[in-house]
Order: structure tokens, then sequence, then C-alpha cells
């Protein structure tokens, strides 16, 4: 059976037609990532809300279909996902770094941004987990002192954002598959469509499962 040690699950929501009135929709989209590194898209799947019972149905449903050895479950900070993904595949949860830093760089000053990004970058560039909770500390010390709102954000994140370090050195490498920064192109298309209005859920799932199908294929 082919490891996908990172699982990424990555919500957007889109307008659907609902008894006269337009509601939202979280529209989920599986991928992950094998052991060559390729991304796989596992999946499509939607849901009025985010809560612990909807992750749980994904995992198991992902899980069912031969999901197996999955370390990392990535993905921003959904309510429920880590008891769901912690019990369904028995994988740690990493919160997305793209989503995690545009969080932190929201309560940064718009001239210092730059360079807090490369601060907090150096976080992510140690081999271990030791080494990054050291650096990590080094930087909300830092941070505390010269921008608040910043630094009292650092210390609740830190194990989310950390995750990743569960995974042996190798696989820290930033080129390689394991980064989770995001799956990228697939939740783009989906993105693109969120001006759209559908009809009913089986539209969305025709269609962003369409898109989904052509992104595998590249």
């Amino acid at each position: 059976m082919r490891r996908r040690p990172s699982l990424w699950l990555d919500a957007t929501d889109l307008k659907l037609r609902k008894g006269g009135r337009i509601i939202s929709k979280a529209v989920t989209i599986a991928v992950a990532v094998n052991e060559d590194g390729k991304r796989e898209v596992l999946g499509v799947a939607t849901a009025p809300s985010e809560a612990e019972t909807f992750w749980t149905e994904i995992l198991r449903s992902l899980a069912d279909r031969g999901l197996r050895r999955v370390k990392l479950v990535i993905a921003d900070n959904h309510k429920g996902l880590r008891a769901a993904a912690r019990r369904v595949l028995n994988a740690t949860r990493q919160r997305c770094r793209i989503h995690s830093m545009r969080n932190a760089l929201a309560h940064a000053p718009a001239k210092q941004r730059t360079a807090v990004a490369a601060m907090l970058k150096t976080i992510f560039a140690q081999e271990t987990r030791a080494e990054a909770e050291a650096q990590w500390e080094i930087l909300a010390d830092a941070l505390r002192e010269k921008q608040p709102k910043l630094g009292a954000l650092m210390n609740p994140s830190r194990d989310d954002v950390l995750g990743l370090h569960v995974l042996p050195t190798r696989a820290l490498d930033p080129d390689r598959q394991h980064q989770p920064a995001g799956a990228g192109k697939p939740q783009g298309e989906a993105a693109r469509r969120r001006h759209r209005i559908f009809p009913n859920d089986e539209a969305i799932i025709h269609l962003v499962g369409a898109l989904m199908l052509e992104t595998n294929g590249e």
C-alpha cells in the first residue's frame, strides 16, 4: 500500500440557493502527498458546518477507501479537526503555514511585515522539534516586547504550527513533499467559483469534482 504521509484538508465557502435564500456551504477538498512527493486529489465533500462530526465523517470515508499511514493532517484552524485526525487516522494536526503566517502578519505593522515574515520562517528552518521550539521562544520573547499583539499569539499557536516536526529530520526539507504550505492549485480552482450560485449540493460536487479530476491528471 502506497504511503501518504501528509493529508491537506482545505475548506472553501461556495454559495448555494436553498428555499429561496442564498446560503454558504463549506466545500472541503482532500489532497494527499505520497511518498514520491506527488500530490493526489482524494475527494470533495460539502457540509453546512465544520464541526468535529463533519471532519470525522470525511476522514472515515477516506480511511474506508484505503487511506493509511498518515502522519500529518494539514489544515487551517478548523474546530474539531485535531480530535478527528487523532481518532480516525492516529495523525497529528498541523496548521497550514500559509494561513498561520497570514494571521500572524495581520497583527504586525505594515512596514515591518517583510521583516517579521523572515523571522518567523527561521522557525521552520530548524531540523528538530527541540530546535524549532527554542527558536520559537526566542522570537516570541522579542515580539512581545516590540509587538505585543503578535507576541500574544505565539504561545497558543505553537503546537499547531510545529506539528510538522513530529516527522523524521529527512522529511523537513522545505522543497520536499511534507512542507505544509497549503494544497495549492486544487483549492485555488474551487475558490475562483465563490461568486457563482449553485442550485444544489450535487452541482457543487459535479463542478468541483471535475476540476479536481483535471488537476489530479495534471
